[in-house]
């Protein structure tokens, strides 16, 4: 083989895993649609899967396991396949590797975020990503500041504070995990606030007080006996020197009376907040 025809192969076919498959796909084209059809796009996509599989190892170590990166892949070169028109005059490579490697950013833009980040904000993260990867190379053991980041990537400090935030947004973290630094099990949960049931007591006693001021001493004296004495209505009767019927009737209208004005004084609170909103 002549050194032209040595430069020719290796222009045409820069890496081992790109077959000469020109003639298959001159053969799809001029194919009805079919049995045989099939058969020989699938013998096409076996051919060039070395390939796929190669640029889903640039991927790795991304948080995606390998073997599902390979599937993504592949789906991304049967793809390629299908929509791959001869006639055009480009390289089957040259038109298949940015389809895969794009079927495989949309994998992770899709799929491997835990929390939902617009396109937008999911470039900003890789280009500071990117950018703060070629400085360490440079800078050692320091990180580089936003205003550095910014000018290394031809971004906005506004732009790089926004794909920094995103950098935490990947991935999420279980509240059971424990926090760094904790050897005694404290995790995230232990740090959030709990519902204080005491909270709405104390709302209902302060609501009521200035109510209970305002009864007859006959019903402030009765209500007194039975929720802070703790008397039955039997007793509560005897002191009173009536009936234990006549009692439990002017404990439950008097509850009742307190109920209804403390509901009638929510309601014109709510309203004025509406009115003012």
């Amino acid at each position: 083989m002549s050194a032209v025809q040595m430069r020719t192969k290796r222009a045409r076919h820069p890496h081992d895993d790109a077959p000469d498959t020109a003639e298959d796909f001159r053969r799809i084209v001029a194919l009805p649609e079919g049995p045989e059809k099939e058969e020989l796009k699938q013998r096409v996509v076996e051919a060039w899967m070395p390939m796929a599989e190669r640029l889903a190892q640039r991927f790795r170590n991304r948080g995606e396991n390998l073997e599902d990166l390979q599937q993504v892949a592949s789906l991304g070169l049967v793809k390629a396949v299908d929509r791959y028109d001869p006639g055009r005059g480009k390289a089957f490579e040259s038109f298949a590797i940015p389809t895969i490697v794009g079927e495989i950013k949309r994998h992770f833009r899709d799929h491997m975020w835990g929390l939902h980040v617009p396109r937008r904000v999911q470039e900003l993260r890789n280009k500071v990503r990117v950018s703060r990867r070629e400085l360490s190379l440079t800078m050692g053991d320091r990180s580089p500041t936003v205003a550095r980041i910014a000018e290394h990537a031809g971004m906005s400090e506004e732009d790089v504070l926004v794909g920094m935030e995103a950098l935490e947004s990947y991935s999420t973290l279980s509240l059971d995990a424990e926090l760094p630094g904790a050897e005694d099990g404290y995790s995230l949960a232990d740090t959030l606030g709990r519902t204080e049931p005491g909270f709405d007591h104390v709302i209902y006693r302060e609501s009521v007080k200035p109510r209970l001021k305002r009864l007859p001493e006959r019903e402030q004296r009765i209500l007194y006996m039975r929720f802070f004495c703790d008397m039955t209505q039997t007793k509560i009767a005897d002191e009173l020197g009536c009936s234990q019927m006549h009692v439990s009737r002017l404990i439950s209208r008097t509850c009742q009376r307190l109920r209804d004005e403390v509901d009638a004084d929510s309601d014109t609170g709510r309203e004025r907040e509406l009115t003012a909103a």
